[in-house]
């Protein structure tokens, strides 16, 4: 005999999934350089030459393994003319941000120096209850090269017509970012977040934020660090801006002296990703 339910208790058995649930590992392209050499004759000599050359390569994302941080993009900046750029790029990263959340990514907000201002915030709270690991639990750093950028930026890389003083300009990070209340994170320490990442079994970074030849490749939670500790981690490239002053060498556009560093990134620490392809369909 068939059985007919009541149509209430049908509609009490369909499960209608959270818009926000996180979905499952997709794949992106990012890009990394390979080195070439190359071999010529020149007059009767034997030149050999390395090149770096943009290879591109497949990404696979799990989101609930990966992580992202916001490196440094502060409310304003002693250079002038990066405080606007930045500016700029807070607003363009905010959406990919939120993507990222809603895709289940645990994101990272790392505004140095800027802890006392959310000392109080749910963010920072949640960030410290995470468990800190000793140094000894810490895993043993790989020894790489440490290759000289392709700029010089012992200016201090400002590119404003009279660049003020060096000064901490900055309190929290620039408002345009929004910081969840219930699932973000707040950090300036590299410990503190590695061991939020080896607590929920994350394992991919991606980093974004300023400046590319400074904080993002050499605060304690970026790049070089990570990429010691063997983590996953890729620079989104169209998310970040370097300190570079045209008149320094070797004396190309502020553009272009990005472009060299985001390269130099890619030959010698970690591929990259563009944010587009970041924040998936």
């Amino acid at each position: 005999m068939t059985r007919i339910l009541p149509a209430a208790l049908l509609l009490a058995t369909v499960v209608v999934p959270s818009p926000a649930a996180p979905v499952g590992e997709y794949h992106v392209v990012g890009q990394k350089r390979v080195a070439v050499t190359e071999t010529k004759t020149e007059g009767g000599k034997v030149v050999t030459a390395t090149r770096f050359m943009p290879t591109s390569i497949t990404v696979a994302i799990d989101p609930a393994k990966t992580a992202v941080i916001v490196c440094d993009m502060w409310d304003d900046h002693w250079c002038k003319s990066a405080s606007k750029r930045c500016g700029e790029l807070a607003k363009a990263a905010d959406p990919v941000l939120k993507a990222c959340r809603d895709k289940g990514m645990t994101i990272i907000h790392a505004p140095s120096d800027c802890m006392d201002f959310y000392k109080d915030h749910p963010a920072r709270k949640r960030m410290l209850a995470v468990k800190k690991l000793d140094k000894k639990d810490l895993p043993k750093e790989k020894e790489l090269p440490n290759p000289p950028l392709p700029v010089d930026d012992t200016d201090g890389g400002c590119d404003d017509d009279k660049p003020a003083k060096q000064h901490k300009a900055w309190t929290r990070q620039h408002a345009a970012i929004a910081i969840d209340d219930a699932k973000d994170y707040v950090s300036d320490n590299g410990v503190e977040a590695y061991s939020l990442m080896k607590e929920k079994g994350i394992t991919t970074l991606f980093v974004m934020g300023v400046h590319t030849n400074m904080c993002v490749l050499n605060r304690s939670f970026a790049i070089k660090q990570m990429v010691k500790w063997g983590v996953n981690t890729y620079l989104v490239r169209d998310l970040t801006d370097a300190m570079y002053n045209p008149k320094m060498k070797p004396f190309v556009s502020h553009e272009q002296g990005t472009t060299l560093i985001i390269e130099h990134i890619e030959a010698h620490w970690c591929p990259t990703v563009t944010s587009a392809a970041l924040k998936g369909k």
